[in-house]
Parts: C-alpha cells; structure tokens; sequence
C-alpha cells in the first residue's frame, strides 16, 4: 500500500495536489475549513475529513496548501490544544511565503512533535502531475528522504537544504526573476503596440527570439559573481549600458508608455557608473542590491 496523504487546503492548487496523489495510488484525505469544497475529488475516491483533527490523524503525511501563512497557522491553531496530534508526522507547507514564515513554521512544527518540510512549487494548478513542474524543499533531510517517492507524484522533488526558509528564498528569487522578465515584456508589448505593430507577430518573430538568445548572458552574471570578473571582459560594459538606457525611457515617455518598469533599473545603472563601475558588466548590479540591503539593515 502506498503511503496515505492528507491535504489541507483545496483551492486551485491544493484540488491539483489532491487529484495527483490520488492518481498516483496514494489513499488521500484532504480537508477544508468550508465543507464540500471541490466536489470531484469524491469522484477519485478521496476520503474527505470533518474535522482538522480527523484530516492530521488519517495519514503521516499532512500537505498543507493554503493563501498565505497566516491562513496555514490559523487553520493549525487548533493543534495547540492537543499537541499530541502532529507527533511523529512530517509537516509539509506548500504555501508561498518568505523564509522567516518558513523558519517560525518549522519552529512550530517542532514544539508538536512534528518534522517539518517548507516547499515552493514551482508551477501552476494545470502543470501539476505532469513533467515541467517541480517543488522545492527544505528542512528536515530525513523527512524528504522518507517521503521523496510519494511527493514526486506532483512534481519533481529539489531538495535545496535542512534549513527551512532555504525553499522559500528561493522560491521567491525564482518568481523574482519571472516577474522581472514578464514587467520587460510587458514594457516591450506596450511600446510596439503604441504604434501599428502587430504584438502577436512581434512576439513571436523578435521578442522570444531575443530573450531567449540573451537567457544565455544570465550564467556569465552568475559566475562573475561568484568567482569574479576577469579585468577587461566585459562585453557590454555599464558605462555604455547607461548611456544607451536613456533612450529606452526617453522613448516610452514619447509613445504615451509609463516608464515605471524601466526607471528603477536605469537608477542601478546610474549608480553603477558613478560609483566608478563603468568599466565592468550587470554581475555589478547584483552586488549595489545586496549592498542597499545590508545599509537598510
């Protein structure tokens, strides 16, 4: 018999969790604080829990997926009257949120008794089961060992350290990246579309081209931050980068486009040039952030 799960939450991507396990032959009992709540995983032979307590004790393995933290430690306060109810179990939180939540979770997860995995999905609802999606874990390395086989049947399972807000870190760097790169479509697609372009056929012919051809600049940044640049190298020092960058707001302003995606990284630049950077590449830029962040602190 394969292993049972318990999934708290059934929204969109807690249904997709739900269905994935059942589909894979894990007998699953998922759990929501409105009764009745996706009503086709009756269908798949779920067995639905009426209580929180009842949902913790059907499996050793309690997936919760809810909005935020503070709807995963709202729906687990009850725990605290019987404390007893975690004991043994593994604990994995697929909440989106920041790495202190994860920590101070884990922390929780602890006083009852419970191991604890902290995970970010890196997915939709639809990618769930299937080949492209992937989560990533962090906290306890027993735990994951244990459990890997059964939660691979949702994604593929990246396990990126026993500290438990390392998930989380980069879960949100990942989305950081994703989020930047659709703001400078979004910027592209607005200026094209300004005029009598067509943005289907602009997208497709130049801008996925274009992007996907400069992904491959992304591992240079990389390992100049890590390992250092060598002196001279950079292909496209700051200096020219900044000048040039003028012209990308300049030209939004002219189209009637807001620059508000653009200018913070016409500033770094800026920033970059006038501390005597000029002569070096992006890996730069990384470095101002990580320094903006430790005066901040």
């Amino acid at each position: 018999m394969k292993t049972p799960v318990t999934v708290l939450g059934l929204g969109a991507m807690g249904t997709a969790l739900a269905r994935a396990f059942l589909a894979a032959g894990h007998p699953t009992t998922v759990w929501n604080r409105t009764p009745g709540r996706s009503p086709e995983l009756d269908d798949l032979d779920a067995t639905r829990a009426t209580t929180l307590a009842e949902a913790v004790q059907a499996a050793p393995l309690v997936i919760a997926c809810l909005l935020d933290y503070a709807s995963v430690h709202t729906t687990l306060a009850p725990l605290d009257a019987d404390t007893s109810l975690l004991q043994g179990k593994t604990l994995v939180n697929l909440t989106n949120g920041t790495p202190a939540q994860a920590r101070s979770t884990g922390e929780w997860a602890q006083r009852h008794g419970a191991q604890y995995l902290d995970g970010g999905i890196m997915a939709v609802p639809a990618m769930i089961g299937g080949p492209a999606a992937f989560v990533l874990y962090s906290g306890a390395p027993d735990a994951f060992d244990r459990h890997q086989t059964t939660l691979a049947a949702i994604a593929k399972t990246t396990y990126v350290g026993s500290d438990p807000g390392l998930a989380a870190l980069q879960d949100l760097a990942l989305l950081s990246g994703m989020y930047g790169m659709f703001g400078g479509a979004a910027q592209a697609l607005a200026l094209v579309s300004s005029e009598k372009v067509s943005p289907t056929a602009f997208t497709a012919d130049l801008l996925i081209p274009w992007l996907t051809a400069m992904l491959g600049s992304i591992t240079g940044i990389a390992n100049d931050l890590e390992y250092g640049a060598e002196p001279g190298a950079a292909g496209s020092n700051l200096a020219m980068q900044a000048a040039g960058f003028v012209n990308l707001l300049d030209a939004s302003v002219a189209q009637g486009v807001d620059p508000a995606l653009l200018a913070p990284m016409g500033e770094l630049l800026d920033r970059a040039v006038a501390g005597g950077h000029g002569d070096e590449d992006l890996a730069v830029t990384v470095r101002l952030l990580q320094k903006a962040n430790q005066q901040a602190n």
